[in-house]
């Protein structure tokens, strides 16, 4: 799976969920990003680690298993079976990464070309720094 078909996948899932019944204007979908780095700001500060909680019913399913706490337990043992939440720094930046593919989805970006391009633009830009101080 290319980006652009993960940012599809990702768009339609949130179009499916309600998230585009009203297609929020720039600034909100922005918001909605910036918010997740809030979430993972949030986490760092509580001491969370990178990786926690509930990531699969079955530890065998899931290969964070041996840094969730709660694997096989959804919601401590109480509440409803299905898929289980995974929680901290990394899931927030996860979210980001989400959000951002489902924004630039929506707006027809080629997700693809636009991150390529602007790697190698770093990648050039990199090397020019490099030897403007004499570290290449």
């Amino acid at each position: 799976m290319n980006i652009n078909q993960l940012a599809k996948e990702v768009h339609d899932n949130a179009v499916a969920h309600g998230w585009w019944d009203k297609p929020p204007v720039l600034p909100e979908a922005l918001c909605l990003i910036h918010a997740e780095l809030s979430a993972a700001l949030r986490e760092y500060q509580d001491g969370a680690p990178l990786i926690y909680g509930t990531c699969a019913l079955a530890a065998e399913d899931c290969k964070f298993s041996g840094v969730c706490d709660r694997v096989g337990r959804p919601r401590g043992g109480r509440g409803i079976d299905g898929p289980c939440k995974p929680e901290g720094i990394a899931v927030e930046l996860a979210d980001v990464i989400l959000r951002t593919l489902d924004l630039m989805a929506a707006l027809g970006v080629d997700v693809d070309a636009v991150v390529m391009a602007k790697h190698k633009y770093n990648l050039a830009a990199q090397e020019v720094e490099d030897r403007r101080r004499g570290n290449a």
